[in-house]
């Protein structure tokens, strides 16, 4: 345990930046999802929507300094190929 009072300090924060992270993250987890979802159900206008939904959530959290802002750019970058994918291969 710490002893010192900004030791503790750092504890309490770091604890209560985990948690909020750990939120932001199943954001765009539950968003990617969804997105999937949409796409392997072959419903690509919903699809689309979620798209930017989750490109949306994913920008948002790189700028909160969640996720690397590269790590956001590969994420949609890899969703966006998926559905372009889908689109495709159905049209």
């Amino acid at each position: 345990m710490a002893n010192l009072d900004s030791s503790k300090k750092r504890i309490r924060q770091n604890e209560k930046n985990r948690i909020r992270n750990r939120a932001r993250k199943s954001l765009i987890k539950t968003a990617t999802r969804q997105l999937l979802d949409a796409i392997h159900g072959g419903d690509l206008q919903t699809a689309k929507s979620l798209l930017s939904k989750a490109s949306k959530q994913i920008d948002q959290v790189a700028a909160k300094g969640t996720i690397h802002r590269n790590t956001a750019s590969r994420k949609k970058s890899r969703l966006a190929k998926r559905l372009n994918k889908a689109a495709a291969t159905k049209a």
